[in-house]
């Protein structure tokens, strides 16, 4: 299925036409390396097969890669297993966060460590499927800075989605369509693909815990980077424990919603990509 497109404004942009797509730039350099960044805190039970089952499936597509998963912190063998899997996987990039833990903050170190051209966020207990891995890579390779993955759009899907984080996840995504005037109907999940320009145009990132998923996308969509969706699917953890809480869903969310809100609004454009 094609990505989703919408032309923008070739005068400045308002506002509200900041939130919309733009279309891909064929003058964007093609990209030479993919970086999967995977923040994990005990994965023991799943980390082997994310990193060999995605190792795999970026061999058969011949796509230049590396992969850095970011021990946040683990009580359990993960960071074991990943010396074990180093040794048979060269593209693996095993990082132990010694400093304060959190999501945001694993992932951040993982883009510190990033020698690829692109990267993609993605979650270590085998929700996110691998074969979108690809996709991205193939999409932001059509001239788009930043691919964004809706589980919530025709050919997107979840499994086993627990009731009450589906209501949770629908909310708060309304909220932010209708805060930022935005057609991105899935902004809270972390699966999704950056250029390298687009993470260093979205510095600095603040957001220490899972806020980041809302940080990263909606700062790239305020200063003015190309982005596209396309659908994907997602399923629950087999194993171990989820590491996002219903509690983390509220102020910290909010925190980093209104702090780009402000931006969107108030900042006069300092921040936005530079023109040309």
């Amino acid at each position: 299925m094609p990505p989703s497109t919408r032309s923008g404004s070739t005068s400045r942009a308002t506002p509200s036409e900041m939130s919309e797509p733009k279309q891909p730039e064929p003058s964007l350099p093609p990209l030479n390396k993919l970086t999967v960044v995977i923040p994990a805190r005990d994965e023991a039970g799943c980390i082997a097969s994310t990193v060999e089952r995605l190792h795999v499936e970026l061999r058969i597509h011949a796509v230049p890669h590396e992969i850095i998963v970011v021990d946040d912190g683990s009580q359990d063998e993960t960071w074991e297993i990943l010396g074990r899997l180093k040794t048979h996987i060269p593209a693996l990039s095993p990082v132990q966060n010694t400093g304060p833990h959190g999501f945001g903050r694993a992932v951040a170190l993982g883009l510190s460590h990033m020698t690829g051209d692109a990267v993609v966020v993605m979650m270590a207990d085998e929700s996110d499927d691998c074969r979108d891995v690809i996709r991205y890579w193939q999409t932001l390779n059509q001239g788009w800075e930043c691919v964004f993955g809706s589980r919530f759009i025709a050919g997107g899907g979840t499994i086993d989605y627990p009731r009450i984080k589906l209501l949770l996840n629908r909310l708060v995504n309304f909220g932010i369509r209708v805060l930022f005037r935005t057609s991105l109907n899935d902004t809270t999940n972390a699966f999704k693909a950056y250029r390298r320009t687009a993470i260093e145009g979205c510095r600095p990132l603040i957001a220490p815990h899972f806020n980041l998923t809302v940080e990263l996308p909606l700062k790239a969509i305020v200063r003015g980077y190309s982005w596209t969706v396309i659908p994907i699917t997602w399923r629950n953890r087999r194993t171990g424990e989820a590491k996002l809480t219903l509690a983390e869903m509220g102020s910290r969310y909010m925190f980093i919603i209104l702090y780009v809100w402000l931006e969107k609004y108030f900042s006069r454009g300092d921040y936005r990509k530079p023109s040309g």
